[in-house]
């Protein structure tokens, strides 16, 4: 099937605004590669001693002989955050894997794994999205020993596996896998998880009645079950071709999971082995990250990654903007309906077909580039194909021939939409983006007076004293990655849907994120400019009247042009969110962040930006 003209013109685009950064990272990672393998052969007598130094006597002797590759395993593991838990067991398979196929393993580092749904509201909601930062570099730090011909990666949510992805891509001349970790089983349905909520938000249950309902919900090791930043991650993953084939969603705790994860290290040996392990920043390509943008659009997934996936692009010298996922967008069908955009979890998706589905289907339709390296070798084809124990030996075969359930998946013909569902808004208040998917037909549209906030907690606080009882664009600025770090806004969704519920127009305007898992509320959000660096959110005052139309992306303030170019942003008082839960250690990378649109990143000089 011939490729989608849009798709052809856009990657084309990408690659000509491209072509200077990304000559300019494959040179680097080139000239590294070309000292030649293994790295560890390059090191001295001192310091190999000291690489070898804690491992077993048989493993020493085995690490001295240049044939035998050596994987780094980085993880972001702990046993807090639910969906890392997992990650303890995986250095122990690995190194056993290792040994049957011929090669060591070595844990060459850990990074952070924060849980965005701990945070959320709180102070330490703030560090986020700068853990992003941290974690990338935390793995750069664990490869830059260069005792490692390849690497294994250990992440699942939010912020995790971006930071990994840029980290890795910073060592790009190494070859590498992504090794996920899985899905919790499913809890209550989300369905009533919301209805209990948003009982909680008017007052009709209490904090007893409310945890029990969260429990139930958030209950074992594994992923949220819900779509939000760290599902539509595993997406990616597999879109990039990153991951063994359908690889994202089998349980923790499960026979699978320990086959998928010991065969992730004995296929990356055997590949080192026989020459055909590519280094993972020239495999990863500017056709693999638009590969990454359609499974975003075809999934529904989280507006977060309008930032992340730039950012990652942005490590391997590929410019991505949001006109290219604009126009994507509008030309990828939606597939899948899972909660927030359903009420399905993500285990029901993968057993209704799961991604091989999606991805077949997308690539018979001529919606995928399939002209591109993973780790499987050439083309996505692999990726339509899911695992199976037989006799217990792990075998892929082809994904389901028709979908499961067409509530949750079904194929291009009948998609449960024409477009991705995620937006570009553009007009004098700034460029941001909204995820439309979920949203009501009659909240696409809304013209209403602003009410502006500097804070959430005012947001909250104005509900409860009756005071947003009407038709409104309810503005929060001064939320981007300068002023204070970027926070998710996602306490909002409750109160605002609340609003919308009682029949009132209701919108967000905010330079802000809001939760992969957000939706039901129109949000036009990561305003950019920000408000801190003199964006047009920063003008808006309580009162103008503001146009918001997701039909056409216009997000305009009605306010006389000379007017509004004659307004001066208010200085706000940010130094609420300067000290406290870590925040002081913090103000250098606020300083140097780029714009959401830019990735958000504090990279942005290192990378020749």
């Amino acid at each position: 099937m011939n490729l989608h003209p849009v798709l052809r013109a856009v990657t084309e685009r990408i690659m000509e605004r491209s072509r200077p950064t990304r000559e300019n990272y494959l040179t680097r990672i080139r000239a590294l590669s070309e000292r030649g393998r293994p790295e560890r052969a390059h090191l001295a007598c001192s310091n190999l001693a000291h690489g070898y130094a804690a491992m077993p006597k048989t493993i020493q002797i085995q690490m001295q002989q240049n044939s035998v590759p050596n994987l780094g395993m980085i993880s972001a593991y702990n046993d807090m955050v639910s969906a890392h838990q997992p990650f303890k067991d995986f250095p122990d398979w690995i190194k056993d894997e290792a040994q049957k196929h011929g090669g060591t393993a070595q844990v060459a580092g850990g990074t952070p794994a924060m849980c965005d749904g701990i945070t959320q509201g709180y102070e330490g909601m703030e560090l986020s999205l700068f853990s992003r930062d941290v974690i990338a570099m935390s793995t750069a730090i664990g490869l830059s020993h260069q005792m490692f011909d390849g690497a294994l990666y250990f992440g699942v949510c939010d912020k995790i596996v971006p930071g990994l992805m840029i980290g890795a891509l910073s060592c790009g001349h190494l070859p590498g896998i992504f090794v996920p970790a899985g899905p919790m089983a499913s809890g209550i349905a989300n369905k009533e998880k919301a209805r209990t909520r948003q009982l909680f938000a008017e007052g009709k249950v209490g904090r007893d009645e409310l945890l029990k309902s969260e429990m139930a919900s958030y209950h074992s090791p594994g992923t949220c079950t819900f779509y939000g930043t760290a599902n539509s991650n595993q997406m990616m993953m597999e879109m990039m071709g990153v991951h063994l084939p359908a690889a994202a969603f089998f349980n923790p705790n499960t026979p699978m999971r320990e086959a998928l994860t010991r065969h992730a290290a004995a296929h990356l040996i055997e590949r080192i082995k026989n020459g055909t392990a590519q280094p993972l920043g020239e495999m990863l390509s500017e056709k693999s990250f638009v590969n990454a943008v359609i499974g975003l659009m075809a999934t529904g997934g989280s507006t977060n990654h309008t930032m992340h996936l730039v950012a990652m692009a942005r490590a391997a010298g590929i410019i991505l903007n949001w006109d290219d996922f604009d126009e994507i967008s509008s030309v990828i069908p939606l597939l899948i309906r899972v909660y927030p955009n359903g009420q399905a979890d993500v285990n029901h998706f993968a057993a209704a077909g799961g991604l091989p589905f999606v991805i077949r289907e997308l690539r018979d339709n001529g919606l995928l580039h399939d002209d591109v390296d993973t780790v499987m070798g050439h083309g996505m084809q692999p990726y339509t194909q899911e695992p199976f124990l037989l006799n217990g030996a792990l075998k892929w075969q082809d994904a389901v021939a028709e979908s499961r359930d067409e509530d949750i998946i079904r194929p291009v013909a009948r998609a449960f939409s024409p477009d991705g569902g995620l937006r570009l808004m553009k007009g004098n208040i700034g460029r941001g983006v909204i995820k439309v998917s979920s949203m009501r037909p009659e909240s696409f549209v809304i013209e209403a007076p602003a009410i502006v906030f500097d804070d959430q907690k005012d947001v909250l606080a104005a509900f409860e004293r009756g005071e947003l009882e009407r038709d409104f664009v309810c503005v929060v600025r001064f939320q981007g990655p300068r002023a204070n770090g970027m926070p998710e806004l996602h306490k909002l969704t409750p109160p605002l849907g609340i609003l919308q519920d009682r029949g009132f127009k209701v919108a967000l305007v905010t330079d802000g994120r809001m939760s992969g898992a957000s939706g039901k509320v129109a949000a036009a959000i990561h305003l950019s400019p920000e408000a801190l660096n003199g964006g047009g959110i920063g003008k808006i005052r309580t009162g103008d009247l503001i146009r918001f139309n997701a039909k056409t992306g216009e997000l305009t303030a009605l306010v006389d042009e000379a007017e509004w170019h004659a307004r001066e942003i208010p200085q706000p008082d940010l130094s609420r969110n300067a000290y406290g839960f870590g925040r002081e250690l913090f103000a250098g990378f606020r300083a140097q962040a780029g714009s959401a649109e830019t990735g958000a990143s504090s990279f942005g000089n290192a990378w020749g930006e």
